[in-house]
């Protein structure tokens, strides 16, 4: 069982299905990310097994900390982007961060979710409010359906610029609810015996891997007012039975 946590806002969102890998015991990361993250693979491979999927199946992004947001594909790195979105049932988003925050964005009126990798660069640069703007214009999202989760991220006084803060703003000015903007408010850098941290561990560190998704046919329970159950971490029971529509009833 891989060292995940969940997080209650999105948990509570039939027909959804995500992650956060914590620190993996035992794993020396005290080296170059790239080392680090072969040594990590094992894990996160874990954490999406554990939500019913391989993990050929992750769609991930570059994450050079810019303002780019891409339409997933499944199995692929996307080169230059920042931030995933798909409107597919089956597309496994993954983030990788160490300080920097993971936005989980979720439609629960439609098909549609993102994830975003937002450090102090994409949010300056907006990337958060601009998935939003993204799911609005290609999957006609209403800011008021969606929720917004935020992972544990490096906050003040470790870090300059409090970007959970900044993330919170932009969210809820493209017109987000704040009430369905959600923060745990905790500091990956005063919390390192749980989470990696890039500035408390001064680069040399591993990273953790935040997973959303979508399983088929488990778009059925969207706004039925009922959980899936059975997944490890957040109650899903892959696999499930393949459907090609989209049942909808928000109460």
């Amino acid at each position: 069982m891989p060292n995940t946590e969940s997080f209650p806002a999105l948990a509570a969102i039939p027909g959804i299905c995500h992650a956060f890998t914590t620190r993996a015991p035992g794993v020396d990361v005290a080296t170059d990310r790239e080392t680090a993250l072969a040594r990590l693979a094992p894990h996160h491979a874990a954490a999406a097994e554990s939500l019913g999927f391989s993990a050929g199946a992750l769609c991930t992004a570059e994450q050079i900390h810019g303002g780019i947001v891409e339409r997933a594909k499944r199995g692929e790195s996307l080169p230059g982007a920042d931030g995933l979105w798909t409107d597919k049932a089956g597309d496994l988003l993954g983030i990788y961060v160490a300080d920097c925050c993971a936005v989980f964005i979720v439609d629960r009126a439609r098909p549609a979710i993102a994830l975003v990798h937002s450090g102090k660069k994409g949010t300056e640069a907006g990337i958060a409010p601009a998935v939003i703007r993204r799911l609005r214009d290609e999957c006609g999202s209403r800011p008021e359906d969606l929720i917004v989760q935020l992972s544990p991220c490096i906050r003040p006084p470790l870090y300059e610029v409090d970007i959970a803060a900044e993330i919170r703003r932009t969210c809820a000015a493209e017109g987000v609810p704040a009430a369905q903007i959600h923060d745990p408010m905790t500091c990956t850098g005063q919390n390192v015996g749980r989470y990696y941290s890039y500035r408390v561990e001064m680069g040399k560190t591993g990273r953790m891997l935040a997973l959303l998704v979508t399983p088929v046919g488990a778009q059925d329970q969207v706004g039925q007012g009922a959980r899936h159950t059975g997944c490890s971490i957040c109650g899903a029971a892959p696999p499930f039975p393949k459907r090609s529509d989209w049942v909808i009833a928000l109460p």
